[in-house]
């Protein structure tokens, strides 16, 4: 991310906050931490995060190593809903995109694990998208 631009969530908050007035009410951080748009904004950021992967030239082991923390993060969020929502159908889903995600999980870990050495060159980074770059 170049680094005059902050984070979508903070720009975010920023806007949120002027229409408010600047005015935040006194909470403590664990407080902060606590609320279902945190939870759901951390599950994010940490799943956006992890699937930045350098390439390895190796289309399966990338798809797989981008889809676990994209998976992972469906798992966060289902069990934010779980621990936040009451509808009784969307926390059966999320019960069930808990299970079913791990298990897809594991099979991509098995998988990887499976899968001969990735190539020792990485593909030319200057061809793939931006999104796709991630800074060392």
């Amino acid at each position: 991310m170049p680094k005059d631009r902050f984070p979508r969530g903070i720009t975010t908050c920023a806007f949120l906050l002027s229409l408010a007035g600047g005015a935040v009410p006194a909470r403590s951080e664990a407080a902060a931490a606590d609320t279902f748009a945190s939870v759901m904004a951390t599950a994010m950021a940490r799943m956006d995060r992890d699937m930045m992967v350098r390439p390895s030239g190796d289309p399966d082991r990338d798809f797989a190593t981008m889809m676990i923390p994209h998976h992972q993060g469906a798992v966060e969020m289902a069990e934010a809903e779980l621990r936040f929502g009451h509808d009784p159908i969307l926390r059966r889903l999320a019960q069930g995109i808990i299970v079913e995600q791990r298990q897809e999980i594991a099979v991509m870990r098995q998988a990887i694990a499976a899968l001969p050495p990735a190539p020792t060159a990485a593909p030319d980074m200057t061809t793939m998208p931006m999104h796709m770059q991630k800074e060392h």
